[in-house]
């Protein structure tokens, strides 16, 4: 499921940009619908205006009807989805692929060939539940008006079945995709959206037969054709959900489960580079990796989001991997710079990995979790070093991270984890009791210092990270068997021999 973006503060002056976008997309989609209409007829465009002209008028006014609708349910419901061009231009893109897509199909092949279920999915998986189940309505409602139209307005039964199916169809494609984590288990989605789509075929089938409309043989062949057709929409939802999907998620920078989790194998750039040249802080990133799930578990954040921040969070030190201790051998190259230098290139790392990222067009959250991880808090070590060379007073802002502090509980989750794994491996801590006294001096200081100050964290979800942290460090620092130090000797027959300790 896609993440929600920073929401700014809701202005006049966003109202009156939205309702602009909104107008202009809605032009956009009349002349989308106009062009699939009159695409035929542009030589007796006049004639046919005189006889239809009242029908065209009517599909405008409700096409005009549910925008007004689609604006105001986001209005007061998540004006989050409003308060920016780019997220109105994803509605109604979505709007619009879905109809051209249902529109063609069912023009030249067959009306129970669409794929009905390819907004419920992409609305799904793009923005949200609610958002899917609602815009699966108004897709459903836009096709059947234009159906009505189509059909010279006339109550033909396929176009009210065509409805259902639309709608049905979505709604299991919904709540089926509820647990799809990857791509290939969306292929399975399409065996369950076929369900009321045969369904409601079979029945509509079976009751021109019972009226008498068609002989016994020519509705048994239309069951199976119509099924047949039915089959092949339910299967062409996913298909075309697979095939839009990626144009989507670059073309909108949108956080989907599927991305995420693209992002997070080690097949991704970033983190190759990083294994790479900077293996510490790879491994660094791993461990922080599963101590940020564990946390966002705890208190009901994404996890697969967590992962990624922390995956990403250390990306920076691949300007200087040599400088930070994790990718060090015995010589520390620290000792031959001044603690002014050391401390700049440190704290450094943050920014040139909120820029690293932004310049591979990787997700926005990731760059500012990266920017934000250590907020502003001191880099110690560098601080203490320069105390001792100096007998004067040192600002230690000139020995901390530039900020800004974190805006996001993922953010705030990250540089708890961050530090917790970096105190504990370096303090060696083995038992819960010493993994505990560690994370809480982490907590403490930050707190003192006013890290959480800025997002809306509460002291009962920094307890169950700590909990959850204390749980995950312990398991994977925890203490092991010293083996005895055994030789062993092969005998002349090739098996082992007992041997000497």
């Amino acid at each position: 499921m896609a993440v929600k973006q920073y929401t700014k503060e809701w202005t006049k002056q966003n109202m009156y940009k939205s309702i602009l976008y909104f107008f202009l997309h809605f032009m956009l989609l009349v002349m989308i619908g106009s062009i699939l209409l009159f695409g035929d007829k542009i030589g007796e465009i006049g004639a046919h205006m005189k006889q239809f002209g009242a029908a065209y008028l009517y599909v405008l006014i409700c096409a005009l009807m549910l925008v007004i609708i689609i604006y105001l349910y986001y209005y007061f419901e998540d004006k989050t989805m409003i308060s920016s061009g780019k997220n109105i231009s994803l509605l109604f893109l979505l709007l619009d692929v879905s109809f051209v897509a249902s529109w063609l199909i069912g023009e030249y092949l067959n009306i129970y060939a669409r794929p009905m279920a390819l907004m419920a999915l992409l609305a799904f998986v793009l923005i949200d539940r609610r958002s899917a189940i609602f815009m699966n309505i108004i897709s459903a409602l836009l096709i059947f008006v234009v159906d009505t139209f189509a059909g010279g307005m006339t109550a033909d039964h396929v176009y009210y079945s065509s409805l259902i199916i639309t709608f049905a169809a979505g709604m299991f494609a919904i709540f089926c995709c509820n647990r799809a984590r990857t791509r290939l288990h969306i292929v399975a989605v399409g065996a369950a959206i076929v369900v009321p789509i045969d369904i409601t075929i079979l029945i509509l089938e079976v009751s021109t037969f019972v009226e008498g409309v068609i002989t016994p043989m020519e509705a048994f062949r239309n069951i199976l054709l119509h099924m047949g057709f039915g089959l092949f929409g339910g299967v062409m939802s996913t298909i075309l959900f697979l095939a839009i999907l990626p144009i989507f998620e670059v073309a909108f920078n949108c956080l989907t489960t599927y991305r995420l989790r693209e992002l997070t194998s080690q097949d991704a750039k970033m983190l190759r580079e990083l294994k790479q040249n900077a293996p510490g802080t790879y491994n660094h990133c791993m461990v922080v990796a599963q101590l940020a799930e564990a946390s966002a578990a705890a208190i009901g954040e994404d996890i697969d989001c967590a992962r990624a921040a922390a995956m990403y969070h250390d990306v920076g030190k691949l300007h200087h991997p040599d400088h930070f201790t994790e990718n060090q051998g015995e010589y520390n190259l620290h000792d031959e710079l001044s603690p002014e230098l050391s401390a700049d290139i440190i704290r450094l790392h943050a920014q040139d990995g909120y820029r690293l990222i932004k310049s591979n067009h990787l997700p926005e959250f990731l760059a500012d979790i990266a920017l934000q991880h250590h907020g502003t808090m001191p880099i110690r070590y560098f601080y203490a070093k320069a105390l001792k060379m100096t007998d004067g007073e040192l600002n230690i802002e000139d020995f901390s991270y530039m900020g800004p502090k974190p805006q996001t509980k993922l953010a705030a989750i990250i540089m708890i984890a961050d530090a917790s794994e970096a105190a504990v491996r370096a303090v060696n801590a083995r038992n819960p009791e010493q993994v505990e006294k560690c994370i809480r001096g982490i907590i403490e200081e930050r707190m003192d210092l006013e890290q959480f100050s800025e997002c809306d964290i509460t002291m009962v979800e920094i307890t169950k990270i700590k909990e959850a942290l204390i749980n995950t460090l312990t398991g994977v620092y925890h203490h092991r068997v010293t083996y005895p130090n055994i030789k062993y000797k092969k005998s002349t027959n090739g098996s082992v021999d007992g041997g000497e300790v």
